[in-house]
């Protein structure tokens, strides 16, 4: 299932977009410690596709998807 979420971002001196924080709606804020890697990818669980990043967020690998101009999440939570 497909969570669009807010990131806080920015962009390194080269341009590139690096994400820093995954912010919830209820309040909730998480630091991203690293990105392993930036690929354009298509979601195999949630449907769609855009630059996917691989984040470690307290480590646990996730991706991290920019679509157009929205950030989403796979959530593992199927509706």
């Amino acid at each position: 299932m497909k969570q669009y979420i807010s990131v806080t971002a920015t962009f390194d001196a080269d341009g590139n977009i690096v994400p820093l924080f995954i912010n919830w709606d209820d309040g909730r804020r998480f630091p991203i410690d690293r990105v392993t890697d930036i690929r354009y990818a298509a979601s195999l669980k949630a449907g769609g596709a855009g630059i996917r990043y691989t984040c470690r967020i307290q480590s646990h690998e996730k991706y991290l998807f920019l679509e157009e101009n929205r950030w989403f999440i796979e959530n593992e939570k199927a509706g």
